[in-house]
């Protein structure tokens, strides 16, 4: 008698099931992270709002009072409130410069924040 060479009914079967266990857990893998990009996208305008802030606030010529500052920006047809606090630091010549970004007028919701120094020239 011939044995012929091949698979048998059983690992083919075996072979099935690891292919489909690992194909649903790609799955949802994948619809985890489809679930995840609003939110991602959000954090990234909102970051990139804080970054336009920032250098606004360090783009100016004269040394930033101490205090805080508000205000709205559009963007990605989205309106942004942004507040800035100037805060002193240890040394006279040094101030830190704290931004946070939200989706919210009331700041409930911060999205972002962002921090720098700025010297006195």
């Amino acid at each position: 008698m011939k044995r012929t060479k091949g698979m048998t009914l059983l690992e083919v079967i075996v072979a099935l099931a690891v292919f489909s266990i690992a194909a649903v857990a790609v799955t949802k893998s994948l619809g985890e992270q489809m679930a995840n990009m609003p939110i991602l996208e959000e954090r990234t305008l909102a970051q990139w709002v804080a970054s336009n802030q920032m250098v606004e606030a360090r783009l100016t010529s004269e040394f930033p009072d101490i205090g805080q500052k508000e205000g709205q920006v559009e963007l990605a047809g989205k309106q942004w409130y942004w507040r800035q606090n100037v805060v002193k630091t240890t040394d006279d010549k040094f101030r830190q410069i704290r931004i946070s970004v939200s989706d919210d007028d009331r700041y409930k919701r911060i999205q972002a924040q962002l921090s720098s120094y700025v010297h006195q020239k």
